[in-house]
């Protein structure tokens, strides 16, 4: 049965809801890394894919809605969200071919079919104007659908979300062929297998080194299933690992980002590759902005530094903004920080 994206009539509809398809994951093992509580799971469909989300806390609050990176899940956001949801109704979704959301089969994986995905969810939901908190891909997806609907968003928070350095460009044949024989390479590639979910867990330390045990238990849990061998397999689709045979375009991208009419707040870590937005010239794009250098965090500042990523980001929650107008040549930066 597909959840349905209404608010539940009463407390058991909601407690039945949680139960609707179940994942293929050891009940000990979601008991070992699960918080003191679990979300409500639900689904909604888009370009007939049916897609997953959660919901933590009373959909009387505010709504505030949470987008993972590429290769993660929606179950990433849980110790934000938890320490978010008296505050708000907090709604963290599974992009497409990834956690618990269909595989796009034959299909991309690019930033424009995220921003479909995203815009049929804020509009089954039917609760805008919302926020907006999104990591990497994900930050990249909440900018872009904030200048695409920006009467829809009361505020945006991008960790790491404003895409590729630009460099110079490659021409369109030579990235048209490399794309062709990527892509027919990956039809002959198969999801790697880990003997055991402590195989899976190490390879996810490897990712990200910064990561505390029960997160790096979490995480795997949540973003990998178990295979019919008993080995286990992360959730997404291989495929979204494909880049796109269009480069990034920055004019475009700026064009939109322009198009924002509420305050933005972009946050990075210090030990992680992304630039600085004021640097490179990208931060001008938006009409009231803040920008928030986390010390002592790679790219994923909300694992690293938990406390901190909070702190900043109730901060730039309570705060009272003058609503943008016209164009960014006359944006509004608000003061700059280090965390």
């Amino acid at each position: 049965m597909y959840g349905s994206c209404r608010p539940p009539r009463n407390q058991a509809e909601l407690e039945l809801r949680a139960t609707d398809d179940v994942q293929d994951v050891a009940v000990d093992d979601v008991r070992s890394a699960a918080l003191p509580e679990e979300p409500v799971s639900r689904y909604y469909m888009s370009q007939r894919l049916k897609l997953h989300y959660v919901v933590w806390g009373d959909e009387s609050n505010p709504p505030l809605l949470l987008i993972h990176g590429n290769r993660d899940h929606a179950r990433t956001w849980d110790d934000v969200a938890v320490r978010l949801k008296a505050d708000y109704c907090v709604y963290a979704v599974d992009l497409r071919g990834h956690g618990d959301s269909s595989w796009a089969i034959g299909g991309q994986y690019s930033l424009p079919e995220f921003v479909l995905d995203v815009a049929g969810l804020v509009k089954e939901l039917d609760r805008s104007p919302l926020t907006i908190i999104g990591h990497s891909l994900g930050g990249a997806v909440a900018l872009e659908y904030a200048g695409v609907f920006p009467e829809t968003v009361l505020k945006v928070v991008a960790v790491e979300g404003l895409g590729p350095r630009v460099g110079e460009p490659t021409p369109a044949s030579v990235r048209m062929r490399h794309w062709i024989s990527e892509t027919q390479a990956f039809d002959k590639r198969q999801p790697r297998r880990y003997a055991s979910l402590e195989d899976a867990e190490k390879r996810m330390r490897e990712e990200n080194p910064h990561l505390k045990d029960a997160m790096a238990r979490h995480l795997t849990v949540h973003g990998s299933r178990e295979n019919d061998d008993g080995s286990r397999s992360w959730k997404f689709d291989n495929y979204v690992r494909l880049h796109s045979p269009y480069e990034f375009n920055i004019a475009e991208a700026r064009e939109i980002w322009n198009q924002i009419r509420c305050p933005v707040l972009l946050i990075r870590g210090s030990e992680s590759w992304a630039s600085d937005p004021e640097a490179d010239g990208k931060a001008s794009s938006f009409h009231t902005y803040r920008t928030v250098l986390v010390k002592d965090a790679g790219h994923w500042v909300h694992h690293d530094q938990l406390s901190t990523f909070m702190d900043v980001v109730w901060q730039f929650l309570r705060e009272d903004y003058a609503p943008a107008t016209g164009d960014a040549s006359s944006a509004s930066a608000l003061p700059s920080a280090s965390a």
